[in-house]
C-alpha cells in the first residue's frame, strides 16, 4: 500500500526533529536540474510564474541560489516534518513515535513539483514550485511534461516494497495527482473523498477535506491498516463511510454539521 499526499506551501524551518533518522529522495538528479533551470530566474519571474508576492519571490530566490547537494541533517529536514499546512496539520506526524515513522517510510509518498516523489524522511531543503508552474525546462513547457512517467515509474518501485495490499490510497491534490499516470500504475487507485453538511447538503469544503486527507493519512499508519477494506474503516474527526455514495474505487466520507 502507498499513500498519496501533496506538500504544503508553508514549512516549519525550525521545530526541532523528533528524529535523527533521515533518507536522500530518490530524484534527488533531477531535482537539481530542475532548481538550475529556477536558479535563472529573477524575483519579477517568479511572482508572475507562481502567482505570489515580492518578499515571497525573493524569498524563493534565495532558496533555489541557496540549494546544495549533498543533503545533511545540518542543510535540510525529514519532509513529513518541513511541511505545515491543513494536511499535515491533521496528520499530526510530530507525533509519531518510530515504530509510526518506520511504518510511515514504507507506505507514505509525497508528490513534490521539486522533487517528484518524497518519501517521509527524505530530507529536503526548503522551496516553493508548485506542481502546476508552467515553466519552461528540458522536458517541456511545465512540471508534468518534465515529470513525464518518472514519477508514475518511482512509485511502482516503492509500492513493490511497501506493506500491505498492492492498491494506492489517493490523498493528494487534483494538482499533484495529475503527475500521475494512472495506466501505468501497477496497481489499482482508491480516491477517498470526505463531504461535509452545511445548510442540509453534503459538499467538499477544501478546508476540511485538506485536514480529513490528512488524517486519514495519519490514521492509516497509526493503525497498520493493510487491507482496501480497512481504508473504509476510518473514522476520524466524526467522519463515516456512507456506503450509498461510495463506490469501491472512490469510498465516501461524510459529516454531519456541527460534529467538526
Amino acid at each position: 500500500m502507498l499513500i498519496l499526499l501533496s506538500p504544503a506551501k508553508s514549512l516549519d524551518e525550525s521545530t526541532d526533529w523528533s528524529t535523527r533518522r533521515h533518507t536522500t529522495p530518490a530524484l534527488l538528479d533531477r531535482a537539481s536540474e530542475l532548481v538550475d533551470v529556477m536558479a535563472t530566474k529573477s524575483p519579477a519571474d517568479l511572482s508572475d510564474l507562481m502567482g505570489i508576492s515580492s518578499s515571497l519571490a525573493e524569498l524563493n530566490v534565495e532558496r533555489f541560489a541557496d540549494f546544495t547537494v549533498p543533503f545533511t541533517p545540518e542543510n535540510a529536514k525529514p519532509a513529513i516534518l518541513s511541511f505545515n499546512g491543513d494536511v499535515y496539520a491533521g496528520m499530526d506526524a510530530p507525533a509519531f513515535d518510530a515504530r509510526d515513522l518506520t511504518r510511515a517510510q514504507k507506505t507514505v509518498r509525497i508528490l513534490s513539483g521539486l522533487y517528484g516523489v518524497l518519501r517521509p524522511l527524505d530530507l529536503m531543503q526548503p522551496y516553493r514550485l508548485e506542481m502546476g508552474t508552467q515553466v519552461q525546462n528540458p522536458g517541456g513547457k511545465n512540471l508534468y511534461e518534465y515529470w513525464g512517467s518518472t514519477v508514475t515509474e518511482q512509485l511502482n518501485t516503492d509500492l513493490a516494497e511497501s506493506s500491505g495490499a498492492d492498491v494506492f490510497v489517493n490523498l493528494a491534490s487534483n494538482e499533484y495527482y495529475g503527475v500521475v499516470r494512472p495506466a501505468e500504475l501497477d496497481a489499482p487507485v482508491i480516491s477517498p473523498r470526505f463531504l461535509d453538511e452545511k445548510n442540509g447538503q453534503y459538499k467538499v469544503i477544501s478546508f476540511f477535506a485538506k485536514r480529513a486527507r490528512g488524517a486519514m493519512a495519519g490514521w492509516l499508519v497509526r493503525n497498520r491498516v493493510d487491507s482496501r477494506k480497512g481504508i473504509t474503516e476510518f473514522d476520524g474527526l466524526g467522519y463515516r463511510l456512507d456506503p450509498e455514495r461510495s463506490t469501491p474505487a472512490e469510498p465516501v466520507f461524510i459529516r454531519a454539521e456541527g460534529a467538526a
